[in-house]
């Protein structure tokens, strides 16, 4: 499988802050990228660090093959990015802007190319509307059409969906799926809003404190981890007892809707449920709880 990004022992310090340390990570082509971390955690260094628009005190980045220290032009010909909020002139269009960009950038596109752009991001309808009237969504939109003037190999997005609504992080959401799957796009997302990585990304990183706690397949990293059990019985004082009594190991808790809440291994499930069912005791209901936030918290 082609790596697209390896990133070797990146350090980064800001006085005596270490921003970075020793941060190692690998993009396969293909890849939705979850970069996920607390907020001062390093995610936007280590990103800056990848873009070259910071400089590492130790470490290498390798893009599509070749360093970015040495290749800067090459490899950022083939990287759109997206880093914080986008910023437009409110008082052009959305079609204006883009041209005005692609002008910036040395690219020479029709109207035809640009309007295609904002056809992807579902924008083409706004196109000679003033960014001034569109919402925070179709900016953060606009921002992703930015990306795609030069049809990068890489597209980099930090913090897509933060500050929107519901339907906004929804929006972005289906687009970033939309450009993986129907463009071929390799994407790297930075977010600290969990329950969308756990939707898009197929691999992820969690870095807290500058330091890589976990990396790998997202699927993989969920089912190695132990669940949360929520049960609900016909007699939770008896089940209480049972269950202690035979699981001694496990730790079982009664919250005030009178469920019995575990953190327990996978394996374990069906004995419990197997125990109180030989005991005679009614499972009303039995909920097992793997979620990226569960797992991300647990790690940092």
């Amino acid at each position: 499988m082609e790596q697209i990004l390896i990133a070797k022992n990146l350090r980064k310090s800001f006085g005596d802050v270490e921003a970075v340390s020793n941060v190692d990570l690998t993009v396969f082509k293909g890849d939705i990228y979850g970069f996920l971390g607390p907020n001062g955690s390093g995610k936007s260094t280590t990103i800056r660090m990848i873009l070259n628009l910071i400089t590492p005190d130790e470490g290498e980045v390798f893009l599509f093959g070749q360093s970015n220290a040495n290749h800067r032009k090459e490899v950022l010909r083939r990287i759109g990015s997206l880093i914080e909020r986008p910023d437009f002139y409110n008082y052009l269009s959305a079609y204006q802007n883009l041209e005005l960009l692609a002008r910036y950038s040395g690219l020479k596109l029709s109207r035809k190319e640009i309007v295609e752009k904002l056809e992807i991001v579902d924008l083409h309808e706004r196109a000679d509307s003033k960014v001034k009237t569109f919402s925070q969504g179709m900016k953060q939109r606009l921002g992703i059409a930015q990306t795609l003037l030069h049809d990068p190999d890489l597209i980099i997005l930090d913090e897509p969906v933060n500050g929107l609504d519901p339907q906004g992080i929804k929006d972005i959401r289906n687009l970033i799926l939309h450009l993986n799957q129907t463009f071929g796009k390799t994407l790297i997302v930075s977010s600290h809003i969990l329950r969308e990585m756990e939707l898009i990304a197929n691999r992820m990183v969690v870095i807290s404190k500058g330091k890589v706690i976990v990396e790998g397949e997202v699927l993989t990293l969920l089912e190695s981890e132990r669940q949360k059990l929520i049960l609900i019985t016909d007699n939770i004082t008896s089940a209480t007892t049972l269950l202690s009594q035979k699981f001694p190991h496990i730790i079982f808790e009664r919250n005030k809707l009178d469920e019995l809440i575990a953190d327990l291994s996978a394996h374990e499930i069906p004995l419990i449920n197997k125990e109180l069912v030989n005991a005679g005791i009614g499972v009303k209901q039995l909920l097992v709880r793997n979620s990226l936030e569960d797992y991300f918290l647990h790690v940092t």
